[in-house]
């Protein structure tokens, strides 16, 4: 049979209904009507956090995921620090934006739930495999709850802003020199800074409990976002003491992959991100 090329019209039409469907399964995912059991939250030991950890550098060994954060992730950095640098204002807002990736980290390690949720079928990795997200039916459930955090995160910014202007503000430093000198020595910056870290880890508690393991269940499993949340928080009710480790472990190793021009992150960043693929696995019966 000879082949024939298909008009520009039919592909569009082909392209809309697949685009279509696609939405339709995302719209109907997001729900969690057709629930017949819900998931049920694990005990939890430290054990399983120094397994999840190992089991991410393995998973980062193998997938070669940095490679994927190096040309992704890292531009977005340098373009926000060309912006910051480019006024004073911003210079505040550099570490509390560092301590929002403890926030916003969960949407970042989206695709490499994916690798890490494919090699452990068996599957070859592949960076390319973490924009399988975009195809699945979850998408529309993982999208909300991104812009949630995304909002948490623009929340945090503006509440260190303010602690920043009533402590050693509201005029910008001088320079990065001198903003380091008062917040070290001065009375000001020592209130700013305990302020901050408080505040900070109140938002930080509010983002953990809502996506500990909502992104990689609602990936693994077709249950529905109001459940994927539930669970979340279920875990973290049933495990306070393990979570809360596991958040400070986040928070400190982002701390410390951007002390060297934030080039850890590169590292640490999907690490993390696959070891919360394994923490969700034996946190989620």
């Amino acid at each position: 049979m000879a082949k024939t090329i298909g008009n520009p019209l039919s592909w569009l039409l082909q392209g809309a209904e697949t685009t279509g469907h696609h939405i339709g399964q995302t719209v109907e995912e997001m729900g969690s009507s057709g629930i017949k059991e819900l998931p049920k939250a694990r005990k939890l030991t430290m054990d399983d956090i120094i397994h999840s950890l190992a089991a991410g550098l393995e998973d980062f060994a193998a997938c070669r995921s940095d490679a994927m954060f190096l040309v992704l992730f890292y531009p977005l950095i340098g373009i926000t620090l060309i912006v910051m640098s480019l006024s004073m204002n911003l210079l505040p807002l550099i570490v509390p934006m560092i301590m929002g990736f403890a926030i916003l980290g969960p949407v970042a390690a989206v695709g490499l739930y994916e690798m890490s949720s494919r090699r452990e079928a068996g599957f070859e990795p592949r960076w390319m495999d973490a924009f399988g997200v975009i195809r699945s039916p979850a998408f529309g459930g993982i999208l909300v709850l991104g812009l949630y955090l995304a909002a948490l995160f623009i929340v945090w910014l503006v509440a260190a802003d303010m602690i920043y202007s009533r402590t050693l503000g509201p005029e910008p430093p001088a320079s990065l020199l001198a903003f380091a000198t008062e917040v070290v020595t001065t009375r000001s910056g020592w209130i700013m800074a305990i302020a901050g870290g408080i505040v900070g880890a109140v938002f930080a508690f509010a983002a953990l409990a809502m996506s500990l393991v909502s992104f990689p269940l609602l990936l693994d499993r077709h249950v529905g976002l109001p459940v994927a949340v539930a669970t979340s928080i279920k875990v973290l009710r049933k495990n306070p003491v393990i979570c809360m480790t596991w958040g400070i472990i986040v928070g400190s190793a982002l701390v410390i992959g951007a002390i060297p021009f934030l080039a850890g992150l590169i590292i640490v960043v999907p690490v993390l991100g696959h070891a919360t693929w394994h923490l969700y696995r034996r946190a989620v019966q």
